[in-house]
């Protein structure tokens, strides 16, 4: 796979924020529903999907920078050959001699055997490269990946439940919802998909989420938005009200003469983050006036109006 920071198109100094708005952008304008008939354009989404599940993670982000793994997360080989001399065995310390070697191979130094450059490699490397490629021998084929969409909601989200979910190749999975999860986002999942042929490796599940809309909240990244309605004289008077938040009521105080339309944020109760910290609550006050007609307060509003007329 490429770069995961070319695929994203950001730097490799982007902070979490720019690195998950990139992600979002692409993935929603490649997105499979969005592009049914261009196979091209699915494949550029998986390839999205997995770049963000490189960078989007700071443990694995780490690695990668540092080169212990590969754009798929896959371990990189970073060990190195020691001991190869050069010459016969003088000044390497130890090194190997491959016309020594080449003559033991082929009986006495004559031209039999199987060729000098397999054997080396097939001494130093062993059955790994005789089954691939040193024979000539193709590798199987892994099987095929499935894709499947997992819906949740948000009270799912914030609990990191654990959900059981039927994989199109009938295998039934248990997947937990995971921290930092987004609307659209695709997780694969290996060795998930189809079997392989012949004993090969099988197929992944690339799961698409889907976040459920709330009638109570709107999602804006790890943030959430609600109204609070707050009876006129508390708004008036000020004093304490209550917020309904995903892990149920809390109570929060307001100043007096709070206005429709003033933005109260509630720290850490928004969704998980994934780094452990949770996103913050905006609760936007809105006043409610009584339900049924109050003399008392028509009257304070008539003198309010005729006191501001002659002003």
């Amino acid at each position: 796979m490429r770069n995961p920071y070319d695929v994203l198109g950001v730097s490799r100094s982007a902070d979490e924020a720019e690195i998950k708005k990139a992600f979002r952008k692409l993935a929603k304008a490649y997105h499979p529903d969005r592009n049914k008939n261009d196979a091209k354009a699915q494949d550029r989404f998986a390839e999205v999907n997995q770049a963000y599940e490189i960078l989007g993670d700071a443990k694995k982000r780490e690695q990668f920078d540092r080169g212990a793994i590969d754009g798929d997360g896959k371990p990189r080989f970073t060990g190195g050959f020691e001991g190869f001399g050069a010459g016969r065995g003088g000044g390497g310390g130890g090194g190997f001699d491959f016309e020594s070697m080449a003559r033991a191979r082929s009986g006495a130094g004559g031209g039999a055997g199987g060729g000098f450059g397999e054997d080396i490699f097939s001494h130093l490397f062993g059955e790994a490269f005789r089954s691939a490629g040193g024979a000539g021998r193709a590798a199987p084929q892994k099987g095929e990946d499935v894709a499947a969409e997992l819906t949740v909601t948000l009270d799912q989200i914030a609990g990191e439940a654990k959900l059981r979910l039927t994989l199109p190749s009938g295998r039934e999975v248990d997947v937990v919802v995971p921290k930092g999860v987004v609307d659209g986002q695709a997780i694969r999942l290996r060795g998930l998909g189809y079997p392989g042929a012949h004993g090969a490796d099988p197929g992944d599940a690339l799961l698409t989420i889907r976040v459920a809309p709330d009638a109570r909240f709107q999602v804006e990244g790890a943030d959430l938005r609600t109204s609070a309605e707050v009876p006129l004289e508390d708004a008036v008077l000020g004093g304490p009200i209550r917020i309904q938040t995903l892990t149920g009521a809390v109570e929060m105080k307001i100043p007096p003469m709070t206005s429709s339309g003033r933005v109260f944020r509630l720290r850490g109760k928004g969704l998980p983050k994934k780094d452990g910290t949770r996103g913050d609550l905006l609760a936007t006050i809105a006043v409610v006036l009584p339900a049924t007609a109050d003399e008392a307060l028509t009257e304070f509003a008539r003198k309010r109006r005729a006191a501001a007329a002659t002003t």
